[in-house]
C-alpha cells in the first residue's frame, strides 16, 4: 500500500508535527477527522475538545465536537456543542441532516427543534 493512502502513516505523520507545535489548530482538525474516520472515536473527541479550546468561536470546531459526542452516544453533550455551533454561526442545514455522524442524535426533541430553526422558510 502507497504511504501516501496508509491512514496509519497520516496519523503518525500529523501527530509528529503536533507533538513538535501542539498549538498547530489546522493539524488538530486533520487528526480528529482521521482518528474519527478511522474508528478511533475517542481520540476524535480528544482532539475535537483540543480544536475548541484553541478556537472556542469557531462554529465548524464545535459541530465537529458535537459529532464526536454523538458519536460517542453522549447525547446531552453533542446538543450543547451543536446549539453553540448554530449560535456561533454554524448554517449548513442540509449537511446537518444528512451528516451520519449524528444519526445518534436525529430522534431527539432538541435535535428537531435546533434543525427547524434552521430550515429554510419556502
Amino acid at each position: 500500500m502507497a504511504k501516501a493512502q496508509d491512514p496509519d502513516f497520516e496519523m503518525r505523520f500529523f501527530e509528529s508535527v503536533l507533538r513538535r507545535d501542539a498549538g498547530y489548530t489546522e493539524v488538530v482538525e486533520i487528526l480528529g477527522g482521521l482518528y474519527t474516520k478511522h474508528g478511533r472515536i475517542a481520540d476524535g473527541l480528544r482532539m475535537d475538545r483540543k480544536l475548541v479550546r484553541l478556537l472556542p468561536e469557531n462554529a465548524t470546531a464545535h459541530y465537529n465536537l458535537a459529532c464526536s459526542l454523538a458519536l460517542s452516544r453522549r447525547k446531552r453533550d453533542a446538543l450543547r456543542s451543536l446549539h453553540r455551533a448554530v449560535e456561533l454561526g454554524y448554517s449548513d442545514f442540509d449537511w446537518m441532516q444528512q451528516d451520519p455522524d449524528l444519526d445518534g442524535l436525529k430522534a431527539e426533541p432538541g435535535y428537531t427543534a435546533l434543525v427547524s430553526q434552521l430550515k429554510p422558510q419556502s
